[in-house]
């Protein structure tokens, strides 16, 4: 069965008393990228199961929102360096 966008959830877990964060996703990219933390660093990124890792608190970060004036700034740059955005598909998929 698979889930819908709304139901694929990061749930991040974490207390005062110890110094990692659980973090529970159906997020595809973000496994993916954790699996890739874990191999880096084994002793500090601990996949729990399937789902779940154990990450040091440090690693979750909350920051303020960029400012258009800072993205338009960072596209400039980006474009004037050669980079060019991916292509996406025409119709993005709902569900």
């Amino acid at each position: 069965m698979s889930l819908s966008l709304y139901e694929q959830e990061t749930i991040i877990l974490y207390n005062q008393g110890e110094s990692t964060a659980e973090v529970y996703t159906h997020d595809p990219k973000l496994v993916t990228k954790l699996e890739k933390l874990a191999q880096k660093f084994p002793e500090q990124v601990i996949r729990k199961n399937q789902l779940t890792f154990l990450v040091p608190k440090r690693c979750v970060q909350i920051r303020e929102p960029y400012s258009e004036q800072r993205r338009a700034a960072a596209r400039e740059r980006a474009l004037a360096s050669g980079c060019r955005p991916p292509k996406r598909e025409a119709a993005a998929k709902t569900e």
